[in-house]
């Protein structure tokens, strides 16, 4: 394929002053022309048009070309102008001393364009020699006298700017003219394309080689030659090869203008400029290119010349990132870093930006010195805070480059692996790997038990027992334990944070205080182990934790290889119990606690341990607030025993406080820019909105947590819970379809291992509900209850599958069963003792059997009244009036006694129930009101309806109206008042009725109606 000709595009008006300066030239008239421009905007192009021009006219033409090559050659352009008249003058012009204003062969030249007007076409007079620009100018001075045009071309700023160009006063009387080249339009390079490839090309596809290009036509034509040789077509969905293409034109441009430039002292010059040119004024990179004896002017002149800069703000500055990466390619790789160093070293000593001072030490040999670590430190939270993780990773790993102190290389070894967590997740285990087995307990007590907590947090479970292993060789001797068992109590991958953040289970035996009989979802007996600190004789509270001081042999925690020992130890069962790998043989049992030990972490698992059994409330809530309680000794608080402590008080309908500790959690985490830790406290968050009825503010926090730990990041043994939290989200706010989407994602083979598996399980029995299969729903409600009783999980606070697969089995007409596994929950919350898994456990009982069924929905709604499960305490209010109609009861009142207060029933979302199970603190005590409903009597309620019972006559009538959809403005003209006296009567009626607005309003007025 020949190469492509584009012909002088968007150049009329240059080509309209060349012909008109030829043809005066013609008639006598001299004339002067300097066309400028930076490289490749077709300079020479321009001066061969118009030497062929001249000629077709039967002008002389004589030309001539300056190279860098022959700069020192003296007379070198001269004697190019003068072969073709005086070939014998031209070796004379070298050999000849120069005599004092000599210039040999001008008089000759001046004598024969009398006979012929003569046009000197002279390329690149940037890299004229002395002696022929000296010539060039006293022909100038000459040029009113005789029939001759100089024709010059030159690139960006001569060395020495000509005495002929515009504004001087040697031209005299004859015609001087200086063009300076534009760029190409986008129209321009538009007709390029279509002159290249002989149809237009999408617009998409031009404005990109318009944008990579510059709009310089050299370039253009070498991008638009390569790429149709390729074979490529001018579409938009080749922009990408396009600008691969572009790069490499570009470079190979800059290469061959780097080997144009011949002055040492421009060259080092341009070498500064492109480390550090967009940092440091040009004086300062002068200043870094040595000493040399070329004057400021001349190097800004000879950079110019070269086309590989550009003046930005005043000061000359590397065109590109390609032409940077060209200009130091040349250098060896020992000179460009102790350049980079160098540069880094003027930037610190005249205060440059920190982050550009960073940058250069990226690529800089170690300094040595103390602020090249706290710059690239800086560096590090700066780019973090601009959401740069990659460039973050890269200063904390330069800053391992210098000579640091173990302490310090410690302490960024484990910040870079906070990040890596999220970037480079293998990468990052293997450095906390090497961080678990080089640490030993002294200053920086507490690094390991941090590196194997977020280990966890990123999915590797082997790292906790290394790590134990190596705490137990390392630390002194301790006395047996009084007694203790070789496992723990599970952590119920339903509920649990996430799954990491759960403890290991020996199965085959039975809490104390388990309900004989308790049985799994195929009528086989649940197990589970022993509690720490309890006895098989004795059901009463455990004494554990950090203010269970005085029972057993307790090893004082004020010794640090002690503390961390205990730490390890129960982040040891997290790990075993996230995923068994007991069969491996490198894995060491779980040695058993002390029990009576002084440590938030262990306080917090163990928080978990008894909640997830089902036993010990109480001692469940003072477990998990002491989980944080800092330590006497200042040791840092572990992320995943506190995450297991805002779990446990879940569990014991303290929703409030663990809000609270997850908000505290959060701002630390971000503080110290854990991405990882984030993401992994949002999704506990955003399942304690779940249950809490706040759908809304579950997938804000589902959302934020993905942008943290994106899904294609997160560890296979976690994925299962966040999908499962993100369709039951989907759920509630009614994104059904989306939710079966996420249903059908593949896993990859290890999330079935993980003990997040009932979680999911639990989700796609809610999505069966929704999609009235009551088959499926009770086999995944079913699944789900063997994956949690196979790990000891009992307490249907984790997860109601019982309750769920007995009302999908009542639906199948399985009576029996349904009986079993309501009872059976029934039997378990309220040995539990919470509100909102009592209240669910009481409503399924409602729904699957007729006996006391009035009395049992009544029961509910009295025990839901104090828990937040404004789903659930909704429903159980519908179902109790519509049990109440049934029976004919003139009044539908539920009373529900006067020590509880009411969270106001919501229309319940789009979706299944999906169960609330805490309860926020603080709520102001006072009676509750009775919710009412009765049959239809009117569009709204009379007075003496049972729905207004606590309002003012004026309140009701004021709701009445509100209720069947008038505004405030219509209310007030209604009843004759102010529109201000409207919104303080509405106030008092939310108040009273325990309401957020007129939706729930509207619905209570409805069920009153029986509508």
């Amino acid at each position: 394929m020949p190469p492509i000709e584009l012909p002088l595009l968007e150049r009329d008006r240059e080509l309209a002053a060349l012909s008109a300066v030829i043809g005066e030239l013609g008639s006598g008239r001299p004339a002067v022309v300097t066309v400028t421009g930076e490289p490749g905007l077709g300079q020479n192009d321009l001066l061969r048009w118009a030497a062929a021009y001249a000629t077709d006219a039967g002008l002389r033409v004589l030309g001539a070309h300056a190279t860098p090559a022959e700069h020192e050659v003296r007379y070198g352009v001269v004697a190019q102008l003068l072969a073709e008249e005086n070939r014998a003058l031209a070796p004379r012009l070298f050999l000849t001393d120069e005599q004092p204003g000599g210039l040999p062969g001008l008089n000759g030249l001046l004598n024969a364009v009398r006979d012929r007007p003569t046009l000197l076409v002279v390329r690149d007079t940037q890299w004229l020699d002395p002696a022929s620009l000296r010539w060039l100018e006293a022909l100038a001075r000459r040029l009113p006298r005789a029939p001759v045009a100089l024709l010059t071309s030159t690139t960006g700023t001569a060395l020495t700017r000509p005495e002929w160009s515009v504004g001087t006063p040697l031209t005299g009387l004859a015609t001087t003219i200086e063009l300076a080249l534009p760029p190409l339009t986008s129209s321009g390079t538009a007709t390029a394309v279509l002159r290249a490839f002989g149809a237009p090309g999408d617009p998409a596809f031009t404005e990109a080689l318009a944008e990579a290009t510059r709009g310089i036509p050299a370039v253009v034509h070498d991008v638009l030659d390569r790429f149709a040789r390729a074979g490529h077509s001018p579409r938009a969905d080749r922009i990408d090869p396009l600008r691969a293409l572009t790069a490499e034109v570009v470079g190979d441009h800059a290469t061959r203008a780097l080997s144009d430039l011949r002055d040492p002292a421009a060259v080092d010059a341009l070498r500064a400029l492109a480390v550090c040119g967009d940092l440091l004024d040009f004086p300062l990179v002068c200043t870094l290119a040595g000493p040399h004896s070329v004057s400021e002017s001349r190097l800004r002149a000879a950079l110019a010349a070269s086309g590989l800069t550009a003046v930005r703000d005043g000061h000359p500055r590397v065109q590109d990132a390609v032409v940077r990466a060209r200009v130091l390619e040349e250098m060896p790789a020992e000179d460009r870093a102790e350049l980079y160093a160098r540069a880094a070293g003027l930037a610190q000593r005249v205060a440059a930006d920190d982050q550009g001072i960073a940058d250069l030490l990226l690529l800089a040999r170690p300094v040595g010195d103390p602020w090249a670590v706290d710059t690239l430190r800086r560096g590090f939270t700066s780019a973090l805070r601009c959401g740069r993780r990659d460039l973050a990773v890269a200063y904390l790993a330069r800053a391992l480059d210098e000579p640091l102190a173990a302490e310090d290389r410690a302490r960024i070894e484990f910040q870079l692996a906070s990040v890596e967590m999220v970037t480079a997740p293998a990468a990052a285990e293997r450095r906390l790997g090497g961080l678990i087995r080089a640490t030993r307990p002294g200053p920086g007590a507490g690094l390991r038990a941090r590196a194997t907590d977020l280990c966890l947090l990123g999915g590797d479970t082997r790292a906790a027992r290394h790590a134990l292993a190596g705490a137990i060789d390392s630390a002194p001797a301790a006395p047996e334990p009084r007694r203790g068992t070789t496992g723990a109590p599970a952590v119920p991958p339903g509920a649990g944070p996430p799954p990491a953040l759960r403890t290991h289970l020996v199965p085959h035996r039975s809490y104390p205080g388990t309900p004989p009989g308790a049985t799994g979802p195929g009528g086989g007996r649940s197990t589970a182990p022993d509690l720490p600190g309890t006895s098989r004789a004795h059901d009463g509270p455990c004494s554990s934790g950090p203010e269970a001081a005085g029972t057993g042999t307790a090893v004082p925690d004020e010794d640090p290889a002690v503390a961390e020992r205990h730490e390890l130890t129960v982040l040891c069962r997290v790990a075993s119990f996230l995923r068994h790998d007991d069969a491996d043989l490198d894995v060491l049992p779980v040695p058993a606690l002390p029990d009576a030990v002084h440590n938030p972490a262990v306080a917090g698992v163990r928080a978990w341990e008894h909640g997830v059994a089902g036993v010990h409330r109480e001692e469940v809530r003072r477990l998990a607030r002491s989980a944080f309680v800092p330590a006497a000794t200042g040791r840092p608080l572990l992320v995943v025993p506190r995450l297991l402590g805002c779990r446990a008080l879940l569990l014991t309908d303290d929703g409030e406080e663990a809000e609270n500790h997850l908000g505290a959690l959060l701002d630390e985490s971000h503080r110290e820019r854990a991405a990882i830790s984030v993401a992994h406290i949002l999704t506990v968050r955003a399942e304690l909105h779940i249950r809490h009825g706040r759908p809304d503010a579950a997938a804000r926090d589902l959302a934020a947590a993905e942008a943290e730990l994106p899904r294609d990041r997160l560890h296979p043994l976690f994925l299962p819970y966040w999908l499962a939290l993100s369709m039951v989200t989907d759920l509630q706010n009614g994104h059904t379809e989306r939710a079966r989407e996420t249903a059908a994602r593949p896993l990859p083979p290890l999330a079935h291992e993980s003990a997040t598996t009932a979680q999911l399980l639990f989700a796609r029995g809610v999505l069966a509900r929704v999609d009235d299969e009551p088959h499926q729903a009770r086999e995944h409600f079913r699944a789900c209850g063997r994956w949690l009783l196979r790990h000891g999980c009992v307490n249907p606070a984790v997860q109601p599958w019982r309750s769920l697969a007995a009302e999908a089995a009542h639906t199948l007409g399985d009576t029996e069963e349904a009986g079993r596994l309501v009872h059976e929950e029934v039997r378990l919350a309220r040995r539990w003792g919470a509100a909102a898994p009592l209240g669910r456990a009481q409503l399924s009982l409602a729904v699957v059997t007729d006996e006391n069924r009035v009395e049992n929905l009544r029961a509910a709604v009295a025990t839901l009244s104090a828990a937040p499960a404004r789903t659930a305490y909704t429903r159980a209010v519908i179902e109790l009036a519509a049990a109440e109609r049934e029976e004919n009861e003139r009044r539908t009142a539920v009373a529900l006694g006067p020590a509880a207060t009411v969270l106001p029933p919501v229309v319940p979302p789009p979706g299944p129930h999906v169960p609330s199970a805490a309860r926020p603190l603080g709520r102001p005590p006072g009676p509750r009101p009775a919710v009412l409903t009765g049959r239809r009597t009117a569009k709204a309620p009379g007075h003496d309806a049972a729905v207004w019972h606590g309002l003012t006559t004026v309140e009701r009538e004021t709701a009445a109206l509100a209720a069947q959809g008038l505004g405030n403005r219509e209310i007030a003209t209604e009843l004759a008042v102010t529109t201000r006296a409207v919104e303080l009567r509405l106030s008092g009626v939310y108040r009273k009725l325990r309401i957020r607005g007129r939706e729930e309003l509207r619905a209570l007025v409805q069920e009153a109606e029986g509508s």
